[in-house]
Formats: C-alpha cells, structure tokens, sequence
C-alpha cells in the first residue's frame, strides 16, 4: 500500500509537506511521467505555504529534466483543463482542496488530465524511495527552459461559456451569490458570471491562504453567511466552492441548502438530456444517480471513492458525466477533473428557466445521514476490514472501496475508511430522514466498538 498517496495525491501538514520532501516527490513524478523533455504544468491555490513548496517542486521538476510551464494560482480544474490544452505529460497542483489551512499537498494529474490515484502512486513512491539515478536526472546541458502561462483561467472560462446557452442567461440575468472561500475561484467566478450579465454579489472573494471567511469545505455548516445573503438579497440562488474550485454547493432561492448529490442529480439530468451514454459514481452517492440513468436508459457504473478512481472509470466506458456525493461533477467534454465552474455554469443556465427550488423538487427523492469518527491512519483500514466480514449479512454487500450494505426498502450504509483524512467515514440513505439517521447511528455504534 503506498505511504503517502491517498486518493488523490499526497497530503499533509508541513511535518510531511517539507520543501526537500516535495522535491524529491516531483523529480520522482517527473521521471514517472516520461522524463527528461517533458512539458509538466505547475500550480497552486491561496495556502500561505504554496510558493513555499511551488519554489521545491519547480527544482523537483526541473531536476528530472521536465520542461515546466508555471500557471500560478489557478483552480484545480482550470489545471486538468489545462494539461489537454497544452498537450502537457502531466501537471503538479500544489492544493490540499478542502482541508484546513495548515495543511497542504501535491496532486499530480497525468496526460489524459486524470488524477493519479494510490495504486499509481505506489510506481512513483517507489522511485521517491530509492532515488532515482544520476542518468535520470538532468545535467547542467539538459535542464529544460521555465515557461509562464498567465491566461489559463481565461482560457478555462472561454471554454465552459462554450458549452452553455449564454444567450439565455444574458437575457435572464440572474441574481448571484457567489462564496469562494477565500480560494481561487475568486480570481474565476465573480467575472465569469459578471461577463454573463448576471448580478453578482460576492462573499470571501478575496484570496487568503488563512480562509478567514469560513472554512475550505463547503458544508451546510460552513455556509451559514451565504444561506442567510440569499434569502436577504432576494437571489435567485448562492454558490460556494472550496479552496481549490473542484467541489461547489448551492443554496436555492428560498435560501435552502442544496446537498452536493442533488448538484450532481442536476448535472446528470442536464447530461444526459443533451447525450445519452455511460454514468460514473462512486459506492457513497445517492441512488437518485442510478434513477435518474435507468430513467434516460443509460448505464450506471459504480467505482471506489476518489476523484482518480471516477475518472479512470469515465475513460474506459466513455462516460458522459460522473460525480459524487460532495457536489464533485466531471465534465468529459472540458477534462477529466471535477469542476466546479462548469458545474456552476450548467446550474445558473438550469435555473434562468425555472427555479432551482423546482429543479430539485424534480429529483428522485431520498434522505441521507453522515458522520466520521476519528481513527489513526495505521489502523483506520483494518478496522473496516474487520467489520466487513460482520456486516456482509445484513443485506445485499458492495467491497469496492470499505463495505456498502444494500437493504431490500432501498435504504443503504457504507462504512469506509477516509483517504484524505484520518477518519472512518460513516453515510447512510433512506426514504426518510428518520430512517437514514437511525442506519446511521446503528452502524456508528458498530464502528466505535470496532476501533475501541
């Protein structure tokens, strides 16, 4: 198992994330990825110790021989789009996404803008670990030229407002709150959807590695500034990303939450409505994913937890969207990474024909629960391995990423072991919310016997 790959990328705090660390990371990412002459992209978000670690991972690259072009602070999926723009090997996105400010981590992405996932990680670990030798890295004659590239986020906007009606939305010119979280999206959005005609209003667009607004992770709890300006305001509905732009929420115009796999329901529908093909999720997100693919006649594909893991999966049935419960949706069409922006936009042009209250009130209907129990890292996996055998008889069981119990009422629980965090996660749905939250609180009972 890899050491310090975890679904997507390695991450951590600066005790782990150290310059010399990321250093000898991305030379062994740069090897991996070919080697001496290739083009890799190099990016960031807003955390304090970005240009820290960019300054290590610009060496790192440059001493396997990769030529690297630096984007700068860009959201990570202006970079995935960005990888099959420039035709690059492969890109390093210096960003711990929702996690807290002091932590931080690499994400590598590889030509076809698909993240690198543990499994894949373990090949570049190995070459971290032994060091690679003198032949391959770059002699004073090899060292590649450092190219700067300022118009990536511009060069992803234009291509989103390519893939919506703008038209529709100039004419309907909707009321926005936009939250970005103090992250990049704030350098994206504002004048995104300002560009659109829309009337934007924005909350902790201003890009502060410290995220002094609200947390990175766009819960219903983080949002709560958002959920009460839309409501005041009167908008016809809030936005808000994490730090790094691939996750986003909404809130309706009532000033209701809108959980991330009703986003994802909505640009499944949106989807397929335009293309019929192949869906991807993942064993934790809502059954109203696979209805809504039985519905349009399409073929539903479930795969493990993480963004790698959707996209590998997307690729090789040539999916037309993917997603997951967190509000984390791909667009093939723009890359293989999931993108908030894009999402964002498919929504606001859904709701210039009709409410966003409505458009989810169309959704197939169920409740979820969610908690996570800490657990150390060296025993999180073992512990859900344990249970598994336990709770195969409870219903109708799924082991592709820690254990799904499928009930016959078409309620579910999964119990699984986090890859970003040290945590054992716990979701349960159900028909109602009293239902989901008593599978819920069943099965944590089990897990906290589990772990002692």
């Amino acid at each position: 198992m890899a050491k310090y790959f975890g679904t997507n990328g390695a991450r951590g705090k600066l005790d782990l994330l150290t310059p010399e660390f990321v250093s000898r990371m991305c030379t062994a990412f740069g090897i991996w990825s070919g080697g001496k002459g290739n083009n890799i992209l190099l990016a960031r978000d807003t955390r304090t110790s970005g240009e820290m670690l960019e300054g290590a991972a610009l060496a790192g690259l440059l001493s396997a021989g990769c030529s690297v072009t630096m984007l700068g602070i860009c959201p990570s999926p202006t970079v995935e789009f960005s990888v099959l723009k420039h035709k690059a090997s492969g890109a390093v996105t210096i960003t711990a996404s929702h996690n807290p400010p002091d932590w931080n981590a690499l994400k590598f992405v590889d030509s076809r803008s698909i993240a690198v996932s543990r499994e894949r990680g373990e090949e570049i670990e190995k070459i971290f670990e032994a060091g690679p030798p003198q032949a391959q890295r770059a002699q004073w004659n090899e060292i590649q030229p450092l190219h700067h590239y300022a118009t990536a986020c511009a060069d992803h906007a234009a291509a989103v407002k390519a893939a919506i009606d703008t038209s529709l939305i100039k004419r309907r010119k909707p009321k926005l709150v936009l939250d970005c979280a103090n992250g990049t999206m704030g350098q994206v959005c504002p004048q995104f959807f300002k560009s659109l005609g829309c009337e934007v209003i924005t909350l902790n667009a201003q890009m502060d590695g410290h995220f002094p607004g609200r947390p990175s992770e766009p819960t219903e709890a983080n949002i709560g500034e958002l959920l009460a300006s839309v409501k005041e305001l009167g908008a016809d509905t809030g936005i808000a990303w994490d730090g790094d732009g691939d996750r986003v929420v909404f809130v309706d115009e009532t000033g209701k939450f809108v959980i991330g796999d009703k986003i994802f329901a909505l640009s499944e529908k949106i989807a397929l409505a335009q293309k019929k093909g192949p869906v991807v999720t993942t064993v934790s997100t809502t059954n109203a994913i696979r209805d809504i693919a039985e519905k349009a006649g399409c073929k539903m594909h479930y795969c493990r937890i993480g963004a790698p893991y959707i996209s590998e999966e997307m690729a090789r049935v040539g999916a037309v969207v993917g997603g997951e419960e967190v509000g984390g949706v791909v667009w093939p069409s723009i890359s293989y990474g999931k993108d908030g922006l894009m999402t964002a936009a498919k929504i606001v042009e859904a709701i210039c024909r009709q409410p966003l209250s409505n458009l989810v009130a169309g959704l197939p209907s169920y409740f979820n629960s969610k908690t996570k129990l800490p657990c150390a890292p060296e025993r999180k996996y073992g512990a859900v391995a344990s249970l598994a055998g336990k709770l195969q008889d409870k219903g109708k069981p799924t082991t592709i990423d820690g254990v799904r119990i499928d009930f016959p009422d078409d309620s579910w629980v999964i119990v699984r072991a986090s890859g970003t965090e040290n945590y054992i996660r716990i979701f349960a749905e159900a028909k109602s919310q009293e239902k989901a939250n008593e599978l819920m609180q069943s099965y944590v009972r089990m897990v906290d016997a589990a772990i002692g």
